[in-house]
């Protein structure tokens, strides 16, 4: 799993906005109930997390993550949270141990994405229910999708975030199947970010997050100065929104 290494206060801003609302409405589509004991899997600065521990509360939420910002970040907003730091591939929990186990934005950064999907069901007891969603940068209705079209505009042959696993329609379904998992039930979630200005958009950016942050790092400053301008020219002026779609799937252990 690629370990994002920038402050938690960075991804926030960069991705934060998006994964916020949409980690409210991937609980809803686990099916997240009380009682339930589940598993956040690659948990970021606790986006899902915070969506689970408000329905079930904190012994009943376990969160791990490469990211050391990331562990420390989630560990001061919820002190009394068992969360650990490790991959999806070699998850350090007993099997069984949980009813759900959840993974958002995460298995397109895996290294492993089946392994990391076979831990996941390895972890959650039978029939208990391993899902997953990744943003739709294939089908171009992701996050970041007027920033990959401004890039290749300028740079054809840059590499973006369309090849990453799950990333394609019905490509999770593809990598549970080979996980094991069964009664896979694939569908999407769009949510709705609003932004004031083109410079609110835009600065996240240059944060260094991600492989598109990785990009707008490696450039001089004519270059980075060129992208933005382009990008401006793809975006209306502020405010607008940006919708961002994602694959979604639900299955059984």
């Amino acid at each position: 799993m690629v370990s994002f290494d920038v402050s938690a206060d960075a991804y926030a801003r960069f991705m934060g906005r998006f994964s916020e609302p949409l980690a409210e409405r991937f609980a809803d589509l686990a099916q997240v109930r009380a009682g339930d004991r589940v598993l956040d899997v690659g948990c970021g600065p606790g986006a899902l997390t915070a969506r689970l521990v408000e329905r079930l509360g904190v012994d009943a939420v376990s969160a791990i993550d490469p990211s050391a910002p990331f562990v420390a970040a989630t560990r001061a907003r919820f002190p009394e949270l068992d969360v650990r730091s490790g991959v999806a591939e070699r998850l350090p929990f007993a099997d069984d141990s949980f009813d759900l186990a959840l993974a958002q934005l995460v298995v397109h950064f895996m290294t492993d994405p089946v392994s990391g999907l076979w831990e996941m069901t390895r972890v959650t007891r039978p029939g208990g229910v391993v899902a997953a969603c990744v943003w739709d940068h294939a089908g171009g209705s992701g996050p970041l999708a007027r920033f990959w079209q401004a890039v290749h505009e300028l740079d054809p042959g840059a590499p973006d975030e369309a090849d990453l696993a799950g990333a394609r329609e019905g490509h999770l379904v593809e990598l549970c199947e080979a996980a094991g998992l069964t009664r896979i039930t694939p569908t999407s979630l769009t949510v709705h970010v609003s932004f004031a200005t083109f410079d609110d958009w835009w600065e996240p950016f240059t944060l260094g997050v991600g492989p598109a942050g990785a990009y707008v790092s490696q450039l001089d400053e004519p270059r980075r100065e060129l992208l933005r301008t382009r990008c401006a020219q793809c975006l209306p002026p502020g405010p607008f929104d940006i919708a961002a779609s994602a694959w979604c799937v639900r299955a059984r252990a």
